[in-house]
């Protein structure tokens, strides 16, 4: 059995105050891309795990063997599975990687024994695992509120399309960003509620103005080469460029489908960024085989 596990990008992304829980409370309007790992599951004696890349872990601190562990705990079904992930959303880049396999690691286990959980319940399940894990299980365009768990299907985005840039060796620490950020006085804020809007009534030009990130400030600040990665994309014609999550993965979004394979090919023969991808918005609930 297949499994293909989109990645996400932010197309809105406001943080509120710090919880008692050390969370901060959000309110985001996410999007699922095409850009996807691809999970393979063959039976086995018992629960194993393997990586197509050497940097990650293979048990309990990789979210996707994390993800098995929860399907266990909510159905009492032992996995005796062997799980394999081909990795291309690229690794500490804000596109949500790692939560995507977790996700994808709870669709493929629930077809696989029969489907014993609900959809609701396997979203339940993966806020267990992370803040990110449930929007990847629902996929598609939403808005998540609370620390990214509460979440609400909003209309399909505009076609449009993507230049993703992520410097190779560069990752940012999201609980770094997120304490930076606690220390900047007197910020302005998002308005999530003009991108949802401008969902809500098809309107790419409204779209396209209300597309921020409260945490890209702070990235930009701490990599200041992605300045010149937006900076590059604007000039080859992106209508926006900002960054996805708490980066450093900045994206260009185009309204036509040659003007961005051009400006990829552009970024590609600069040399700036070694991992560039063409990508479109998808569905997000992944295609099974």
């Amino acid at each position: 059995m297949k499994e293909f596990a989109p990645g996400k990008i932010n197309l809105a992304l406001r943080v509120g105050k710090r919880r008692a829980d050390g969370f901060h409370d959000v309110d985001m309007v996410m999007q699922s891309i095409s850009l996807a790992d691809t999970i393979t599951l063959e039976e086995a004696p018992t629960l194993t795990l393997t990586i197509d890349s050497s940097a990650l872990p293979c048990d309990e601190r990789n979210l996707a063997y994390q993800a098995a562990l929860v399907f266990e705990k909510w159905t009492k079904i032992k996995p005796a599975v062997h799980i394999h992930i081909q990795k291309r959303i690229y690794l500490a880049a804000g596109l949500a990687g790692g939560s995507a396999d977790a996700a994808g690691v709870l669709r493929i286990l629930n077809r696989y024994y029969g489907k014993p959980l609900s959809r609701g319940q396997l979203e339940e399940a993966a806020a267990e695992i992370g803040s990110d894990v449930p929007f990847c299980i629902a996929g598609g365009t939403q808005r998540a509120l609370g620390r990214g768990e509460l979440m609400r299907p909003l209309p399909p985005s505009p076609t449009l399309w993507m230049v993703l840039a992520k410097p190779a060796a560069l990752g940012v620490s999201t609980a770094e960003v997120y304490r930076a950020l606690d220390g900047v006085k007197d910020r302005k804020e998002t308005d999530t509620d003009a991108c949802v809007a401008a969902l809500e009534h098809h309107d790419t030009k409204a779209l396209l103005s209300a597309l921020n990130n409260d945490l890209e400030a702070v990235t930009l600040e701490k990599v200041p080469f992605l300045v010149a990665l937006k900076e590059a994309m604007l000039r080859l014609g992106a209508e926006k460029a900002m960054m996805s999550g708490s980066g450093p993965t900045v994206f260009g979004i185009f309204t036509d489908d040659q003007n961005a394979k051009e400006a990829y090919e552009a970024m590609q023969e600069a040399g700036l960024a070694r991992q560039l991808f063409l990508t479109g918005f998808a569905d997000g609930r992944g295609r099974e085989e």
